[in-house]
């Protein structure tokens, strides 16, 4: 009989903030019990950056980056390069598993995955959005003076405001916590698997924008990792510096982002103890990877900002649970890329993609044989901007050249210590290899929106 696949992506969850890789003030049992039946990867990390370039990459197994013949889509105002539709001559991975003989189906309330241009619906029986994430323009929008609560002085004149009245507005209904978008999200996916056990082989993709911001958690969640704060929650970040925001602000983002994480995890796990309660763990194989993770003021700077490509921000959470028990409690320490899970759980499968991928299947690492061809050299793009790793230094720089930070991974795996000016010929090095790696000269469009040398939101004026 073949396998069943569940894949799960999970937005904007950081490494750093699970129990099983080494957190111990954030609350993850779900994750936390996955891991231990799960090859556990300990440096992941994405091909390109941010939310929709890597659902392309999952969803295909093939890189977004390095974008070529990028352009802007009607009905999307998010202008960042490889924010695109999956290209049509690229098969997606339900279309690959619905011709093998799958039942395929997606839970998803990421909503830029269906926006107007998009079409990551492809190849799907079934397709679940559930509406009324972030600047989803699901619900009439509410009046500023209605979420006046919500909005502290900084926020003013920016889309802060309005993704924040877009979605209370679109959550002015909720009367639980069950009600809440990474709570919806697992238990629509549990009603998916009771409706759909009799349609096996089945393939479901599970995908979670929380624990993104907006970070609406119960107070009783985030209240459990800033007991004393008497100040507004801190419910969105203005993407950019942290230099305005006092201590006690800065520490409640801190919480309200971790309790959006526990929260997500809590379902994540009662979606997988129905998968055991269904009998379907015995012959599922289970992917779980997060697509980034979030800037909270470890290097000044919060959200996801382009110059930012720190550990906080493209270190991923990934691991994949074989029925078999197949590498369970196997640590993996290779650097792999986040398309090497999708190689992978084809490999497993037993489906071959019709078209070369750039995923590699990790089989080798989990069983610890040889077969593993080594990537020396990694690279992500954000935007104009790209992060390049060795075996040894880690480059950001902007496509043009222009601010570069260097960093040295044997001394200073957090990335703090810039040594950019003491190894000239070290950049000159990597930025010759990224361009090899990208098949030619890095991107630069004219979009309107060039990050420099910081990320600054859009005004409401162009939303």
């Amino acid at each position: 009989m073949k396998m069943n696949l569940v894949f799960i992506i999970i937005d904007t969850l950081r490494k750093d903030h699970c129990g099983c890789y080494g957190n111990d003030w954030i609350a993850t049992p779900g994750l936390d019990a996955l891991a231990k039946d799960s090859a556990v990867f300990d440096a992941a990390y994405p091909e390109s950056l941010p939310t929709l370039p890597q659902r392309r990459a999952m969803h295909t197994g093939i890189r977004t980056y390095p974008f070529r013949n990028y352009h802007d889509h009607k009905g999307d105002f998010v202008k960042i390069y490889g924010w695109e539709p999956i290209p049509e001559e690229q098969t997606t991975v339900s279309e690959m598993l619905k011709n093998a003989g799958y039942h395929t189906g997606i839970v998803c309330d990421a909503y830029h995955c269906f926006k107007p241009s998009m079409n990551y619906a492809r190849g799907f029986d079934q397709f679940i959005w559930i509406r009324g994430q972030e600047a989803d323009k699901y619900r009439a929008i509410l009046p500023e003076k209605a979420i006046r609560d919500r909005i502290l002085p900084w926020m003013k004149g920016t889309t802060v405001v309005n993704i924040l009245q877009q979605h209370c507005a679109n959550a002015a209904d909720w009367k639980s916590e069950r009600d809440h978008f990474g709570p919806k999200v697992f238990l629509t996916a549990t009603q998916w698997l009771e409706e759909n056990t009799k349609n096996q082989p089945f393939f479901l993709l599970v995908d979670s924008f929380d624990p993104h911001e907006p970070w609406d958690a119960p107070e009783e969640y985030w209240r459990k990792y800033d007991p004393n704060y008497s100040g507004k929650p801190i419910t969105m970040p203005l993407y950019g510096r942290t230099d305005f925001l006092g201590k006690e602000e800065l520490n409640n983002m801190r919480a309200q982002y971790a309790a959006e994480v526990t929260l997500v995890d809590k379902y994540l796990g009662k979606f997988l103890k129905k998968m055991k309660d269904l009998g379907l763990m015995d012959n599922t194989l289970v992917l779980l990877i997060s697509d980034h993770g979030h800037q909270l003021g470890e290097h000044g700077v919060m959200g996801k900002v382009p110059p930012g490509l720190h550990p906080e921000l493209i270190d991923l959470v990934m691991m994949i649970r074989h029925p078999t028990g197949l590498g369970a409690g196997k640590r993996v320490k290779e650097p792999v890329y986040n398309i090497d899970l999708v190689a992978t759980g084809l490999k497993m499968l037993g489906i071959g993609p019709p078209q070369p991928i750039d995923g590699r299947d990790m089989t080798p690492l989990i069983k610890g044989t040889s077969g593993w061809k080594k990537r020396h050299l990694l690279t992500c793009g954000f935007q104009d901007y790209t992060w390049v790793r060795d075996d040894r230094y880690a480059l950001i720089t902007r496509n043009n050249g222009t601010n570069q930070t260097l960093y040295d991974l044997r001394r200073d795996l957090g990335q703090f210590s810039d040594i950019a000016t003491q190894a000239p010929e070290v950049i000159r090095m990597l930025q010759e290899q990224a361009i090899a790696d990208a098949g030619g000269r890095l991107p630069i469009y004219q979009t309107g929106r060039e990050m420099g040398a910081w990320y600054q939101p859009l005004t409401l004026r162009e939303v």
